[in-house]
């Protein structure tokens, strides 16, 4: 008797809480899971050491890193020389879209993530967004998924033939503390992630940046012990 076909997703892979969270709850769910994580130019790019170790720790069937110079347009904390805000309050953090938020980053991965999709042929492509925690990230919200989502449907040649891949965000609707416990129950190390928007060279982080905050208060909320390292 044939065995039923796997179903095979591409996770797109920060080294962060999110998308290692989202990556296991992949797994969870019965896929083959193929990473995709990126050097952009970002300079917290000790991520994709974490990146790395997550994936090994989660069993990825492989694992890619695609280099995309946003550097070159600039724009944001994480890819210009503009200073990370640092000890904002939650009033601060929940209002507007803050200066770390890099311009189509995730529209940007997305595209190549269907690209790869179509060569994987992989059946889902899975992103850990969050609209609750992601500081006003217009690339995180139900509506730009849907938007993608029609991308990949009438951009696609997977689309063109009548099976797009379907775009995944199990986070989408979780709180913080809610990802953690998900996490964790799955069993998770948080310690080999990074979440920091400005590590020092060994991954250390800030303790002080919007992630690094919202990061701590999800632990604190989930009542789990916060494994990071703060320098």
């Amino acid at each position: 008797m044939d065995q039923p076909s796997v179903t095979d997703a591409i996770v797109l892979l920060s080294g962060g809480l999110d998308s290692a969270t989202a990556l296991a709850l992949t797994r969870a769910a019965g896929r083959r899971c193929h990473a995709l994580s990126f050097r952009y130019g970002q300079r917290h790019a000790v991520e994709l050491r974490a990146a790395a170790a997550v994936g090994r720790a989660l069993g990825v069937a492989s694992a890619r890193i695609v280099d995309v110079d946003l550097r070159a347009i600039g724009g944001s904390a994480l890819t210009d020389d503009i200073a990370v805000p640092k000890g904002r309050s939650d009033s601060e953090i929940g209002e507007g879209i803050p200066v770390t938020y890099v311009p189509a980053r995730n529209t940007i991965f997305v595209a190549y993530a269907l690209a790869v999709a179509e060569v994987v042929g992989a059946r889902e492509i899975v992103i850990g967004v969050n609209v609750l925690d992601s500081s006003g990230y217009p690339d995180c919200r139900p509506e730009w998924l849907a938007a993608m989502q029609e991308v990949a449907r009438r951009g696609t040649r997977d689309g063109a033939e009548g099976h797009a891949p379907t775009l995944v965000a199990p986070l989408i609707a979780m709180t913080k503390a809610e990802i953690i416990r998900a996490g964790t129950a799955l069993g998770v190390d948080y310690g080999l992630t990074l979440s920091c928007y400005d590590p020092d060279a060994t991954g250390a982080a800030c303790g002080a940046c919007d992630a690094c905050r919202l990061r701590s208060a999800g632990f604190t909320q989930a009542g789990i012990a916060d494994p990071t390292r703060y320098r």
